[in-house]
Order: C-alpha cells, then sequence, then structure tokens
C-alpha cells in the first residue's frame, strides 16, 4: 500500500511540475485593435518575444511579429487567420537545451548571442478606437434627352438618378446602399404613345449590418455580387467567413415582371459556398450556389449556379459562370440554361487579347409561363456566341486593336457576324487632343450594315472645360429590300467642371437619314459627395 502511495505521490508531483513548466513557457495577451494589415496585442511584458517569432491562436500559428514595445505587440496575420478585438493569444517561449557534453559551447554561445533591439511603437491608435471606418460617396444627377424630328414626333425625357455608398455610418456596424431612379417621358398630346411616362424604380435599396468582420446581414433589395445571374433580391441576405471559405444564405422576392416593384407572390430562397485564394501570383473567387424560385407557392424556376474569377500573375484574368436548372415537366429534367467563359492574357503594357464564349436559353419560368410551356420547349434552342479581341501598342501614342464577334444557334437562324476595328492617337501632334477612328461591319441574316466614324476631344481648360466633335456614316442592306439605306450624324459635346463635386455636361447631334432629320440635345448636371 505503501508503495502505491509513494509512486501516485510521484506521479502527481512529476504532473505538477509539467504543468508548472508549461505555464512558464507560454505568455498570453490580448488582442487590443484590428486594422486591415495589422494587429495590435498586450502583453504585460514583452521582454521574452522576439521579432519574427509566432503567436498562436486556438493552438494554431496566426500572427507574426513585426515590431515591438515593452508591452505592445504589432503583428500581420499568417496562414488566412482572422481575429477580432479581445481574442487571447499565445506565445509560447522556446526554451533552450542544454549541452551537457560541452559546457563551454553553452558558455560561448551566451557570449555571442546578440540581444534583439526594441523599436518603441508609437500607437496609432488608442485603446477602444472603432474597428470600422466610415466612408461615404454619393452622386446626383439630373438630365434631359430632347428629340426634335421633321418626320417623327418630338419626345422628350427627364431623368433623376440618385445613388449613395455609405459604409459604416459614424463608424459604426451599419452601411447603407441605394440606387433610385425616376425618369418622365413627354410626348405631344396627339401622340399614340400607350407605354408609361412616369416611371420610378428602385434597383438598389438596402441596409447592411456587420455583425462581426466576418459576419454581416443585408436587408432590403440587393443585387448580391456573389449571385449576380439572381438579379435583384428583396429580403435578407446573410454571409459568413470562416477564413478564406464563406457561405451566404438568401431568403426573399423577385421584383415584379411590369413594374419592376415589389411583389410578394414571386418568394425566392437558396445558398452558396465559396472560396477566396489570395497569394502572391494568383487571387481567385468561386461560389456554388443553389436557388427556389417560386409562383403564388408553386415552383417557378430550380437551378444551380457556379461562378468563377481568377488572376494569375496579374497578366490572365479568367471567368466564368453556369447556370444549370434542374426543375421541368419531369422530375428529371435538366438545361444548361447559361454558359460563359472570358479569357483576357496582357503580354505586355502594350498588347493584350480577350476571347469568349457565351451559350444563352431562354430561361423558362414554368409557373409564369404555364399556358406557353409546350411552345417555349420545342423552341428550346441555345444561341450561343463567340468573341475575340486584340489591343497593341506599336508605339508610345498610337493604339489600335480588332474584333471579332460570331452569334449563331442550332437551327442555323439569326445568325451574325461583326468585325469591328479602330486605331486611337492619344495626343495629337501640333494641336494636342485624342483622335479616334472606327470601322464595323455586321452582317445577318436580313440586314448588313457598314459604320464609319471618327472623333476628337481635347481639353480647353485645364481641369475645367473639354469637349468632342465626331462624326459617322452609317449604310444599312436590307436582303428583303432592292435599295440602301444611309445616314450621316455629326455631333458635339461639352464637359464643364464648375467644382470639384459638380459637373455640366451637355451634347447636339443631327442626323440626316433619306429624307428625314433628327436633331438630338442631351444635358446634365451631376453633384457627387
Amino acid at each position: 500500500m505503501k508503495k502505491q502511495i509513494i509512486i501516485y505521490l510521484f506521479i502527481s508531483s512529476f504532473a505538477t511540475f509539467l504543468y508548472g513548466q508549461n505555464e512558464e513557457s507560454q505568455l498570453s495577451g490580448a488582442v487590443s485593435f484590428v486594422t486591415s494589415s495589422n494587429v495590435y496585442v498586450k502583453f504585460s511584458s514583452t521582454k521574452e518575444i522576439e521579432i519574427g517569432e509566432v503567436l498562436q491562436l486556438s493552438g494554431v500559428d496566426c500572427l507574426r511579429v513585426v515590431n515591438k514595445s515593452s508591452t505592445s505587440i504589432v503583428c500581420t496575420p499568417i496562414n488566412n487567420c482572422l481575429v477580432k478585438k479581445g481574442d487571447t493569444v499565445i506565445y509560447k517561449k522556446k526554451i533552450a537545451e542544454e549541452n551537457i557534453d560541452d559546457p563551454n559551447e553553452k558558455e560561448t554561445t551566451k557570449e555571442k548571442a546578440i540581444p534583439v533591439k526594441e523599436v518603441l511603437v508609437i500607437p496609432t491608435v488608442i485603446e477602444g478606437e472603432p474597428v470600422y471606418t466610415e466612408k461615404i460617396r454619393g452622386k446626383v444627377s439630373v438630365a434631359s434627352y430632347n428629340l426634335f424630328s421633321d418626320v417623327r414626333e418630338d419626345r422628350h425625357r427627364f431623368l433623376t438618378r440618385f445613388s449613395l455608398n455609405a459604409n459604416h455610418i459614424s463608424n459604426s456596424k451599419f452601411s447603407i446602399e441605394s440606387y433610385l431612379a425616376y425618369r418622365k417621358v413627354i410626348v405631344p398630346s396627339e401622340s399614340n404613345y400607350s407605354g408609361r411616362t412616369d416611371i420610378f424604380n428602385v434597383y438598389n435599396f438596402n441596409v447592411r449590418y456587420d455583425a462581426t468582420p466576418t459576419f454581416s446581414v443585408t436587408a432590403g433589395r440587393k443585387i448580391n455580387p456573389k449571385a449576380p445571374s439572381i438579379g435583384a433580391i428583396d429580403g435578407l441576405q446573410l454571409e459568413k467567413y470562416f477564413g478564406k471559405f464563406y457561405v451566404g444564405a438568401i431568403g426573399g422576392f423577385r421584383p415584379d415582371y411590369y413594374d419592376y416593384g415589389f411583389n410578394a407572390d414571386l418568394l425566392q430562397y437558396g445558398g452558396y459556398v465559396g472560396v477566396d485564394t489570395k497569394s502572391k501570383n494568383i487571387v481567385s473567387q468561386t461560389t456554388l450556389g443553389a436557388m427556389e424560385q417560386t409562383n403564388s407557392g408553386a415552383t417557378d424556376r430550380r437551378y444551380i449556379y457556379l461562378q468563377h474569377s481568377s488572376t494569375i500573375a496579374s497578366k490572365l484574368n479568367f471567368y466564368t459562370s453556369m447556370e444549370l436548372d434542374i426543375y421541368g415537366k419531369n422530375d428529371n429534367d435538366t438545361r444548361l440554361t447559361n454558359l460563359y467563359l472570358s479569357l483576357r492574357y496582357r503580354f505586355s503594357r502594350n498588347a493584350n487579347v480577350m476571347v469568349s464564349f457565351d451559350s444563352r436559353k431562354r430561361v423558362i419560368y414554368y409557373e409564369s409561363f404555364q399556358t406557353d410551356i409546350d411552345l417555349l420547349l420545342d423552341n428550346d434552342l441555345a444561341r450561343q456566341g463567340l468573341r475575340a479581341r486584340f489591343n497593341l501598342r506599336p508605339v508610345k501614342l498610337l493604339w489600335i486593336g480588332i474584333s471579332y464577334t460570331n452569334r449563331f444557334q442550332s437551327d442555323n437562324k439569326n445568325k451574325s457576324n461583326n468585325i469591328y476595328g479602330y486605331a486611337t492617337l492619344t495626343k495629337v501632334p501640333g494641336i494636342d487632343g485624342r483622335l479616334n477612328i472606327s470601322y464595323n461591319i455586321n452582317s445577318s441574316n436580313y440586314l448588313t450594315s457598314n459604320i464609319f466614324s471618327t472623333r476628337y476631344s481635347r481639353e480647353m481648360v485645364k481641369n475645367k472645360l473639354s469637349g468632342d466633335l465626331y462624326y459617322r456614316m452609317a449604310n444599312y442592306s436590307y436582303e428583303n429590300r432592292d435599295y440602301e439605306y444611309s445616314q450621316n450624324t455629326i455631333g458635339l459635346g461639352l464637359s464643364y467642371r464648375i467644382s470639384r463635386s459638380w459637373q455640366f455636361n451637355i451634347s447636339g447631334e443631327t442626323s440626316i437619314l433619306e429624307n428625314e432629320k433628327n436633331y438630338r440635345l442631351y444635358s446634365m448636371l451631376t453633384k457627387r459627395f
């Protein structure tokens, strides 16, 4: 029995010794402030901590020490680690291994050790300073578009736009986004125009609450950049980051088909997962999501979408998006509704090339279009397109480029080919200014067009007044007609910068098409804040 007690006491003493050694071999600190690039950590003393060493969060290497004072450490995050104010981080001391065989070597090493120079860190952020910083940007504009014709009826449109991005109002967790537009159409009293003349659209209006730097809640109307194909969403959107990974949930309603207003019958919901990658040579984002869209409670559309964008070595840009419908007349119906691929490569500052391919089918809403479902499915053809573009700067002041676009579908209808070329002189010798010349030819099953245009623009009063003058000549040849149409257009525009935040633009043009003359006048006043 005595022997067992002695063994028990020995084990307990050894465990206590180990625990004490562990306590002595680490220091605890508290995160006092977090910026976009640095993390500040408070310790009782930083004497044992050297620049370049690593602090741990929950047992994982998280922060690298880049600077220090007697009680404060400045760090940079590593391993995609996310920290917040108040987190406890650990510094584990390095315990030197004694060399029993050669004690002189230990002494020599000690003599040669070079002490780390402590750098006085003057805190740029006081304790309790908010993590978020207010940033407000906005724009208000009023514009008029006026058409005067000797053949057609005159028509006038007035447009007012308001946009606002107010991030972290008063350094809080709340942000507001909005984009509103009002359009008024004025037509003669004897006009046969039957469309809407007063149109108010809310394209974007939402409030975002950043509960933490990694979790946000958005309420209102918003197009989610991680799910742009869905369009505007009236409702709630939640997003949470876990390091470089993220998840999101969407619940709300689609805007009305006809007036873009709120429609409680068009419920939609879904979610997505994704990953952000950021390294020295690669920056990318990939999102995979699923959506259910309904109409009066019945399934209208159900689909999966994929979106990816990446930049490799600052030269290669790749983007793709895809939508796969997984709901149809039969439970196992699938349709590749949308596929888009784009690749852009920059050889140097003087040359770049871009190629893209898209294949799109009509989106079928089985509840909304139920009376036309059979007709739509019988004509379920993919409209496809291939585009290539090349830009080159052979000399310092000259850019030239050419692009080709081919659109087609499986029944060989609606085919078209478009070739566009341009040359731009960025500074005209002798008179300064910028000169652009372009030519476009388009051919389809029913029309061939040739368009030549040239534009000269320059600054007339430095940082105040600039203007441009342009001319465009177009020829149209229809397959089912025996003659061609020619149109000539000449225009002039002025832009006056009233102040840093106010700007006024005005332009006018006249065009002659056969015996028809049209005059257009456009003006806009813009205020930025």
